[in-house]
């Protein structure tokens, strides 16, 4: 029997048909040349090329299902296809609707800060109508908050490398609203208020530099924080080669010593939010620090079963998602 002369992917809709689905025509047949067989992403990109509308961001391609009760696991963007004797396969395709790239989205997300946090503290007489001379205790948060998104900024920007190249665009008002609401809007108008400013606060020891709890909070906890958080984040860049979504298990500073955890760079990002919570006690802080508990212990946990189905035997069951001996 002879070799195919093309090799064709027949691609039908998935049971759930969004309102673009309904507006394209499918199946569609897709043929290539037998001389390099498709990957799943050669296969949206043609999908792609056909209807614009469908970019390949926003596709879902499966195997048909077997039955109405299984449902279609999405094929992988560098998976090869498996071709019959006759040079054909069937795919289905499913709409995610719009997307936004998970880079945008981070940008977004943390400007907010960065805008919200200078505005209200320069300009205390717009939000609190009256003047206020910052203490040492506000200056020092200040300077805290900006340098942690300006850190995340250029992370974002040139350090991290994203498994998905996008998400869905409601996302970013989700994400978004977390930051520039409570690290933004909560957080600056709690703290730079008059009830922490100069006057407020002589003669406590939040005015007393030479506190123990000030003067290591201010200085070791959120350097040690902060620079352990990055740290992580290159270890992470580097076991993921650029244009790729391939993934080894972490090892090294926080993941396997001085103790063991899948997701290290939380924890560090934790302890820098508690140094704020624990400087001054304020409500604002302490809502942020719980809420972000709650996420950050969710996407913990979530790549901890990933690491343990992925790598197996390979990936140490004596590690943490990431609070130390804990969880």
């Amino acid at each position: 029997m002879s070799s195919p002369t093309t090799i064709s992917v027949d691609v039908s809709l998935g049971p759930k048909k969004t309102p673009l689905l309904r507006r394209l025509q499918f199946p569609i047949t897709l043929s290539f040349a037998p001389s390099r067989p498709p990957t799943v992403r050669d296969v949206k990109r043609a999908i792609q090329k056909t209807y614009p509308a469908l970019y390949a961001d926003r596709q879902k391609l499966a195997l048909p299902a077997p039955d109405t009760n299984t449902k279609s696991i999405a094929l992988a963007d560098e998976s090869a296809l498996l071709f019959d004797a006759a040079g054909k396969v069937e795919l289905v395709v499913g709409d995610l609707g719009p997307q936004i790239s998970w880079r945008t989205v981070f940008v977004v997300e943390y400007l907010g800060p960065l805008v919200i946090h200078p505005t209200i503290y320069y300009l205390p007489h717009v939000f609190y109508r009256t003047e206020v001379e910052h203490s040492a205790l506000q200056k020092s948060i200040f300077a805290m908050v900006m340098l942690h998104f300006l850190k995340r900024e250029i992370e974002t920007l040139f350090l991290h490398r994203f498994s998905h190249a996008t998400m869905p665009l409601f996302n970013i008002f989700k994400n978004s609203g977390h930051y520039h609401i409570l690290a933004g809007i909560f957080l600056a108008y709690d703290l730079y208020r008059p009830g922490f400013s100069q006057s407020a606060v002589a003669g406590t020891w939040l005015d007393n530099p030479a506190t123990l709890r000030l003067a290591v909070l201010r200085r070791e906890y959120p350097q040690f924080a902060q620079l352990s958080n990055l740290h992580n984040h290159i270890t992470l860049r580097r076991l993921r080669p650029a244009g790729t979504s391939t993934r080894a298990v972490p090892t090294g500073y926080g993941f396997s010593w001085p103790f063991a955890l899948a997701c290290p760079n939380y924890f560090f990002e934790l302890v820098a939010w508690s140094t704020i919570t624990l400087m001054t006690g304020s409500l604002a802080a302490g809502l942020f620090l719980g809420v972000s508990f709650v996420q950050i212990l969710a996407w913990a946990q979530k790549k901890h079963r990933a690491y343990k189905k992925e790598f197996g035997d390979k990936y140490s069951r004596s590690r943490k998602a990431f609070i130390p001996f804990l969880l």
